[in-house]
Order: structure tokens, then sequence, then C-alpha cells
């Protein structure tokens, strides 16, 4: 039977889900899919390039509307957002850590944008949407009303620098 990636990415969901992050192979895959893993090069260069697929799937599907009324309220659906599109996957924030240790971008970019909409200048939003990035990789676990407060905690010293 012949996958395309899509099938072969929400697979891959499946055994991290199932067996978690340290477990997710190329071979497990490939076995799990009925296929020989060379098969599973044809779609993903490599290990790294198949974590990126997942990573990039459950950030997609943690994607909320932005019929947003503020900055703030923006701000804050993003970052929700992002909280639960991790909370749904196991080992889902560290494999998406892990791919965007070294570009934060993917992570970034609507935060950023928000904030200059808001009137921010380019490096308070590039320092506000990294800290409201980190802020969420760093504390997904936490309870929902901790949670809730960092967050307004970092928003309303966000507002303050706007003002």
């Amino acid at each position: 039977m012949r996958y395309r990636r899509s099938d072969v990415v929400e697979r891959a969901i499946g055994v991290l889900d199932a067996h978690g992050l340290e477990a997710l192979s190329m071979r497990r895959l490939a076995a799990d899919l009925g296929v020989q893993p060379g098969a599973l090069y044809h779609h993903f260069t490599n290990k790294d390039a198949l974590l990126a697929a997942i990573a990039d799937e459950i950030l997609r599907r943690g994607r909320r509307g932005t019929e947003i009324v503020t900055w703030e309220a923006e701000l804050r659906l993003l970052c929700v957002g992002l909280r639960d599109a991790m909370r749904q996957h196991r080992d889902g924030a560290v494999l998406i850590a892990q791919v965007h240790r070294f570009d934060a971008d993917a992570l970034e970019l609507p935060l950023r944008a928000a904030l200059e909409r808001a009137g921010a200048d380019e490096q308070l939003a590039r320092v506000g949407a990294r800290g409201l990035v980190r802020f969420v990789l760093s504390h997904q676990d936490e309870d929902a009303d901790d949670f809730g407060l960092g967050l307004t905690l970092l928003l309303d010293g966000l507002r303050a620098r706007l003002s």
C-alpha cells in the first residue's frame, strides 16, 4: 500500500501519542504502517524532517479562529492555542520545543505581528513574542488558573510598555 505524506504524519502522531517521543523512530513507524523503513524516506529526508512535519501538524490543529477585537485577546488566544495543541499529544511540548529550538519564527511570528499591530517597535515585538513563546513552552503543564495568571502578568507588562 502506498501512503501519502499526510497519512504518514497522521500515523506518526498516533505512535507519538501511544509510545512517546523517545520511542518514535522511522523503523517503528514503518512497522506500524506495514512498510519498509526506506519507504518513509520518499516523504521525509530524515527523522528530523518527520519530527518537523509532526510538530507543524500539531500546531496547525491547535490554531483557532482569529476574529479578535484587541491585540491582547489575540495574543491570549494564540498562547492558549499553542498550549492546548501541545497538551493534546503525548510529549507534544517536548517535540515542539525540540523542533523549534533553533528556529522559533514559526511560533513567534503570529505573536510578533499582533504586537506590531498594537504599535510595538521591532525590538519590543521580537522580545515580547519570544518571551510569550518561552512562557508557554515552559509552563504548559501548569494548572490552567496559574497559567492564565502568568499570561495575564506578561500581557500587563506588554500593555504598560505600549502605553
